[in-house]
This record gives structure tokens, C-alpha cells and sequence, in this order.
């Protein structure tokens, strides 16, 4: 079962699509990802960009820890399905604005209306580190991102650190099991 860790939908479930496409983020991943944007302030009232979005775990975690919107962008129809489900079941009046952005991401970078101050990439774990970075890349070129926004993404601990495309730099690395988050910043 997966579901929301903490904040105003603690505890909610999220829809998952079946088959072995998509790989929810662990809770324990997304509390320590949550918990290091809360202690430094950084979540509250934030925009988020969930890339790689799967069933949106990464993004509605964050809103529901206090950012005020949430965009996802995911291509998988079946990812795609379960995330509009997750998406339409916490949608509130008064809540984050969450949005959903089906396509590539470098197809829907043109559409997004920036500026965000958190980007969380949970990309597939088979994807080479030089796509990426390429992915990236086209972000911090597109203008969408704040000043200093934080940048983290989930890789595999066999995939290795990221290595950060310029004008993005590196601000750490946290393993959990497998799992790896690469924290990195904008100018």
C-alpha cells in the first residue's frame, strides 16, 4: 500500500497501477526528501514540478506538506491514470493547485509556466545518467526555474551520483537502501 507520509492528507491512500512500470517512491524516501525541504523552510507555499511524475507520490507529498501547487508531467497511460485518479482525489477548493501534464518531458518543457522553487525528478531507474542531465539541462535553460530553486532526483544507488549539468550545481547526496536522492540547486 502506498500513501501520503504526513502533512494534510496523511495517511491517504494512493491508486497505483498495476504490472512492474511503475515504482512508487519508498515513504521513507519521500520523508526524508519532505522532512530536508521543511527544516530549511523551503516547502512552504512552494511550487513544485514532479517529473517522471508515476502516481504523483513525490509531488502530493509536498503538497500535502504545505507547497502551494504541484505540477506533474508523466507519459506511461497507465502511470497516467493512476496519477489523474490521485490527482482528482485530493483536489481541494482550498487546497494546492495540482495540475497533470501528460507527455515526454522535454515535450511539455515549452508548456510549463514557471518559476518553480522545488523540482523533484524521479526519472526510471534504466535511464542513463547523460539523459538526465540532458533533461536538466533544458530545464535551467527554459527559464522556469526560481532563483535558487532546489532540484532533487531519485536514482538508483547503481545508476551513481548525478553529475549536474552547469549552471546547476550539486549539493549532496542521501542513500536509503537503493535508493539514492542527488539534492542540487539553481543559480
Amino acid at each position: 500500500m502506498t500513501r501520503i507520509v504526513a502533512g494534510r492528507w496523511r495517511g491517504r491512500r494512493l491508486a497505483v497501477p498495476k504490472g512492474t512500470g511503475s515504482r512508487p517512491s519508498a515513504e521513507r524516501v519521500r520523508e526524508a526528501l519532505a522532512g530536508s525541504l521543511q527544516a530549511t523552510g523551503g516547502l512552504d507555499g512552494a511550487r513544485v514540478l514532479d517529473l517522471w511524475a508515476g502516481t504523483g507520490a513525490l509531488g502530493l507529498e509536498l503538497a500535502s506538506r504545505g507547497a502551494s501547487s504541484a505540477v506533474f508531467v508523466e507519459r506511461d497511460r497507465m502511470a497516467l491514470t493512476a496519477l489523474r485518479a490521485n490527482v482528482g482525489t485530493f483536489h481541494e477548493a482550498t487546497g494546492p493547485a495540482l495540475t497533470v501534464l501528460p507527455g515526454e518531458v522535454l515535450t511539455v518543457l515549452p508548456r510549463l509556466a514557471g518559476p518553480f522553487d522545488i523540482v523533484v525528478a524521479d526519472p526510471p531507474y534504466d535511464l542513463d545518467g547523460t539523459a538526465v542531465a540532458a533533461v536538466l539541462s533544458a530545464l535551467a535553460g527554459a527559464g522556469v526555474l526560481a532563483a535558487h530553486a532546489d532540484l532533487i532526483v531519485e536514482r538508483s544507488t547503481r545508476s551513481g551520483d548525478l553529475a549536474w549539468p552547469v549552471p546547476l550545481a550539486a549539493v549532496r547526496t542521501r542513500k536509503y537502501g537503493d535508493t539514492l536522492l542527488c539534492y542540487g540547486r539553481a543559480p
